[in-house]
């Protein structure tokens, strides 16, 4: 078998895209999500199992956010005199250890030490991601490249939550970490076979950070990506609560319809290379504007009908799947020269988002019901809409970009 590991792929803008090594990126994507949300359909048997309460169990999903905050942001100076194809697959090795981990843990205590490594990879990985796709694609291909390998998404997503439960049943959640550990091996073969070599284009000290997020419209942007985030995950943390209000057709109603916001978050995923290439700005502001304009109308009007409510939904998921591309897509543009560091402040800040959503969302029910979630999340959304339209820089100054596209052409 020969392998890409005599390549190097230089600073300087590819000729041609690496798609192989997209893919594989795409496959690492599915990978870590898929064991980071594992824990939530598999809770009741871990918790029987190891002889803990299910909250208990529960902080095996909180530790790896955590951790992944953390990650994001301390990756890029940490490994700043790595070659990224090592670093990327150290993540998958990180990513089979967790599994392995988990899939024998006698305790909560070596359940959490595995998760752990798990954040680490996670948030590492998201930091890093931007920048790679890069240095593997030519610049008018960066969106489809990185829409392709965000697709991986939802794909884990969904598989962890019917995958996980149904398999979880048949062979135990033990068995399931155990699969799970094998795809991360696969994955790591696949990434060994098709990464080239990508030295670090120079070192990046830890405050860096600051100095990218005081550049004009970098905070602005920052700011907006949070509240994009939270008004989605506000309401995604109790998407069950606003089915059941109105749907009547039970446990079938509701799995159809989140099944449904599954595969129209896939479809959102891939059109975003196609809509980000026309227009960065109106992707960022647009999807949170049809999102926060949904999150009213679920507010005042609730579920009209079950169909009604199935197709808001399916309609929040098609323009969720856009963000994430876009927002990345949003750092290789606004911060060329330092796609890392603001890579790994929209990994930390999307991780934040997360965490403040679902503690936003919880007061919100607990104020005012699902109307109350609703619209909580609708002004969030329309708020970051609004802050993307006429505070975010899109595009990086003109001395920056001219900076990053003299360091590519060397």
């Amino acid at each position: 078998m020969t392998t890409n590991d005599s390549l190097t792929v230089s600073s300087s803008v590819p000729s041609r895209a690496a798609w192989s090594a997209v893919f594989s990126l795409t496959l690492v994507v599915f990978s870590l999500v898929m064991a980071e949300f594992l824990p939530a359909s598999l809770l009741t048997p871990m918790a029987d199992s190891l002889a803990i309460s299910e909250s208990q169990a529960g902080q095996a999903v909180t530790v790896t956010a955590v951790l992944a905050l953390l990650s994001g942001l301390l990756v890029t100076s940490a490994t700043r005199r790595l070659d990224r194809r090592h670093v990327l697959l150290g993540f998958s090795v990180l990513m089979i250890v967790s599994s392995l981990s988990a899939a024998v843990a006698p305790s909560l205590a070596w359940l959490l030490v595995g998760r752990t490594l798990l954040g680490i990879a996670l948030g590492g990985f998201w930091a890093l991601s931007a920048a790679t796709v890069m240095r593997l694609v030519p610049e008018q291909s960066v969106p489809k490249a990185l829409s392709l390998i965000f697709a991986g998404v939802p794909l884990a997503t969904v598989s962890a939550a019917a995958l996980g439960s149904l398999l979880g049943d048949l062979v135990g959640w033990r068995n399931v970490f155990l699969l799970s550990a094998a795809l991360a091996v696969l994955t790591l073969i696949f990434q060994f076979c098709t990464l080239p070599r990508m030295e670090p284009e120079r070192p990046t000290p830890l405050r860096t950070l600051v100095v990218v997020l005081k550049r004009p419209g970098i905070g602005m942007g920052i700011g907006a990506l949070i509240l994009v985030f939270c008004g989605h995950f506000s309401f995604f943390t109790h998407v069950r609560p606003y089915l059941e209000a109105v749907s009547s057709s039970g446990i079938a109603g509701i799995s159809s319809m989140l099944l449904a916001f599954g595969i129209a978050n896939f479809l959102g995923t891939l059109a975003a290379g196609y809509l980000l290439e026309r227009s960065l700005r109106f992707t960022l502001a647009s999807m949170p504007l049809i999102m926060g304009t949904l999150g009213w109308l679920m507010a005042t009007l609730g579920g009209v009908s079950i169909w009604s409510a199935g197709l808001m939904v399916a309609l929040w998921g098609f323009a969720f799947g856009a963000i994430p591309v876009a927002w990345s897509t949003w750092v290789t543009q606004a911060v060329p020269d330092e796609a890392e560091s603001a890579g790994g402040l929209v990994a930390s800040s999307v991780q934040l988002a997360i965490a403040m959503g679902a503690v936003i969302g919880g007061a919100a029910i607990g104020v005012g019901g699902v109307p109350a979630v609703c619209a909580a999340a609708g002004a969030l959304l329309l708020a970051g809409a609004i802050l993307v339209l006429f505070g975010v820089r899109t595009h990086a100054p003109a001395p920056v970009a001219e900076c990053a596209a003299g360091s590519t052409s060397v």
